[in-house]
């Protein structure tokens, strides 16, 4: 099936549409392009906007939505915007014309999903473009806007750390749309493929607000993947391995408590994709452990945490399953092994991942005088572009005995608890 003939799912309501329904908004008149439609309020974005003043736009017309282009029927003009025939936001040509996929970042109250969401893209424009041979475009003005404004610009230029993610009740928070390709190189041939990438924040609280289920629920049901944030030190059982104190979970704060957010997460999928009982979601789960440098001095020597990921083009499958029987062994030394039991009895497929977004302990609202030296960021997503076909898999040797050492470590955890 082509991508044409394939639904679309709009990035910003998350509503799913036939193709042939996407709309048209006029060009509208401008110098040297003749008249065209006057500007009007557009009633249906500006109720999904809260206010006229950004809806005051030339009107919106029906036309085969698969097209690139369409004629205005009342001015005669050309236009190449379409827009989601659900709530009239202009939707990205390319986000049209390629394949998309929403990863939907979720995490509690504190996890770190801004600075991560700062870091990947950044290490993704950069160092991982070349190494993976991608390219990395933002789709539209506001993504770029978003990501100078509120990622690059504090935490980059001026090494503050970022604000905790704001609840959607206080406004609108816009997805960042990526257009992401990537070469490759086979039989002397050249393939270039490309999806368009959405990346979408949720703040822990809004997932128990009774106001705001309504949009999560089309936002959870439409992600094609999911990355959950951990932070190790709302895990009680974390404290003996850390260097620093770990926080005590507040059970006031159900927000706070990793456990509790990813059961509402959970309830929402469920909910939305009406699963019968003893069916498990579909969605690929990436549980990644944020701030794994404080950890690292309570791991053994061969951990492979210590190391950085294989530089390679590729998904290496052993240094990403010994990372995954790491984190497991972790958990299930800290008593939380019911989250790795949890997760399989309501997900086909998940996985365990340690990351750093900074690198380093914060100084107080500021970063580490190391500056931001990101460990493995980008290890969840490479597994994610694997599930998705954009990324090849390979064995490395010697990993295997990573591997095996993760798993050995926890059958030793289970014969001691037992």
């Amino acid at each position: 099936m082509t991508v044409r003939a394939q639904p679309i799912t709009c990035p910003y309501c998350f509503t799913m549409s036939p193709r042939r329904s996407v709309r048209f908004r006029c060009q509208g008149g401008a110098p040297g392009r003749g008249s065209g439609c006057p500007p009007e309020v557009d009633t249906v974005l500006a109720d999904y906007l809260g206010s006229t003043v950004a809806a005051t736009l030339p009107p919106v017309f029906d036309a085969d939505g698969r097209r690139q282009r369409a004629e205005c029927p009342a001015c005669r003009q050309e236009t190449f915007k379409r827009v989601c025939p659900a709530c009239h936001n202009q939707l990205p040509a390319q986000y049209c014309e390629t394949p998309g996929k929403i990863v939907a970042l979720v995490g509690a109250k504190n996890s770190g999903k801004s600075t991560y969401i700062s870091v990947l893209l950044h290490e993704l424009e950069h160092r991982l473009g070349s190494e993976l041979q991608t390219s990395l475009v933002a789709c539209d003005d506001r993504t770029i806007d978003r990501y100078q404004r509120d990622f690059a610009k504090p935490l980059f230029g001026e090494h503050r750390l970022l604000p905790t993610t704001q609840s959607a009740a206080t406004a609108i928070r816009w997805p960042m749309v990526y257009l992401l390709s990537r070469t490759r190189h086979k039989r002397f041939r050249r393939q270039d493929t490309s999806l368009t990438l959405v990346l979408f924040d949720t703040a822990g609280e809004d997932l128990g607000r009774r106001d705001l289920v309504d949009l999560h629920l089309r936002y959870l049901t439409a992600a094609d993947a999911i990355i959950f944030l951990v932070d190790p030190l709302e895990l009680p059982g974390a404290a003996a391995d850390t260097r620093a104190e770990a926080r005590p979970a507040d059970e006031h704060s159900p927000d706070a408590n990793p456990l509790h957010v990813l059961s509402r997460v959970t309830e929402t999928l469920r909910s939305g994709h009406e699963l019968r009982p003893g069916q498990r979601l579909k969605v690929p789960m990436a549980i990644a452990l944020t701030k794994i440098d404080v950890l690292q001095p309570s791991l053994e020597q061969q951990s492979p945490l210590h190391r950085p990921r294989p530089r390679t083009a590729e998904l290496d499958a052993d240094d990403r399953e010994a990372v995954h029987e790491q984190v497991r062994a972790m958990m299930h030394h800290w008593h939380t092994e019911g989250l790795d039991n949890y997760l399989d009895h309501n997900y086909a497929e998940h996985a365990f991942f340690g990351l750093s977004a900074l690198g380093g302990i914060p100084e107080g609202d500021s970063v580490g005088p190391g500056g931001i030296r990101p460990y493995r960021v980008e290890d969840p997503l490479l597994w994610l572009l694997h599930r998705f076909g954009m990324l090849e898999a390979s064995r490395s040797a010697g990993a295997g005995g990573l591997r095996e050492a993760g798993r050995g470590l926890l059958e030793a955890n289970r014969r001691n608890r037992g």
